[in-house]
């Protein structure tokens, strides 16, 4: 048994021969209380639960460790310490740890679930976008297509319009040459009725004159 202490005091030599300010745990066997000096007697300082971290200050042979808490400073037994965290604050740690990241999946299925929402809202979206777009696309062939019977009804209507003002040209034309024509007609009858009415004229006074020279 004693070999065994002397072994244990070895390694825990071994293991706590750290530099100043390193942390080591209280065991989560028992309150260990906080001693003035390095010896067992009425000189406890404070208890200090298990899993309470402590600064190292240093080790010694006998197996004591000088440790700091908060403004105490005092002797504990070096067999008492653990370089890692007791079992019942590993758990505690892991508890928080599991809470926290359950807390943190629910949280992340939460986002997830709206997320697949907005994304299966933005795929409808996507989709009305899709019909409006083949619908915009065929009003825009529509569109252009109206636009091209347009020009072509404009260039039928240009032509119709240069076909209308020569037909009104020609028809000008023709209404001047008839009018022209009425008017040599016109002016043709009256020399032809003056002429008639002069050789008229000229008759009835030259034969009654030629059966009075007859008769005598």
């Amino acid at each position: 048994m004693t070999k065994l202490k002397i072994l244990s005091i070895a390694l825990l030599f071994i293991t706590f021969k750290v530099s100043a300010e390193s942390f080591v745990y209280i065991t989560d066997e028992l309150d260990l209380p906080i001693r003035s000096d390095k010896n067992f007697g009425n000189n406890i300082i404070r208890l200090l639960p298990s899993g309470t971290e402590l600064s190292l200050l240093q080790s010694t042979e006998d197996g004591w460790a000088q440790i700091k808490f908060d403004d105490t400073i005092g002797w504990i037994k070096s067999f008492y310490l653990s370089p890692d965290p007791s079992s019942r604050e590993k758990l505690k740690k892991l508890t928080r740890s599991y809470n926290a990241n359950k807390l943190l999946i629910s949280k992340l299925s939460e986002e997830k679930e709206s997320l697949e929402k907005q994304l299966q809202s933005l795929k409808e979206e996507n989709t009305d976008l899709l019909v409006q777009s083949s619908k915009s696309q065929a009003e825009k062939e529509h569109i252009e297509q109206i636009y091209q019977d347009a020009l072509k009804l404009e260039h039928e209507n240009d032509k119709l319009t240069q076909e209308k003002l020569q037909l009104k040209t020609e028809l000008q034309l023709s209404e001047n040459n008839t009018q022209i024509q009425k008017d040599t007609s016109s002016r043709n009858w009256f020399i032809v009725g003056a002429i008639v009415l002069f050789f008229g004229m000229m008759i009835g006074f030259i034969v009654p004159n030629l059966l009075k020279r007859k008769r005598f």
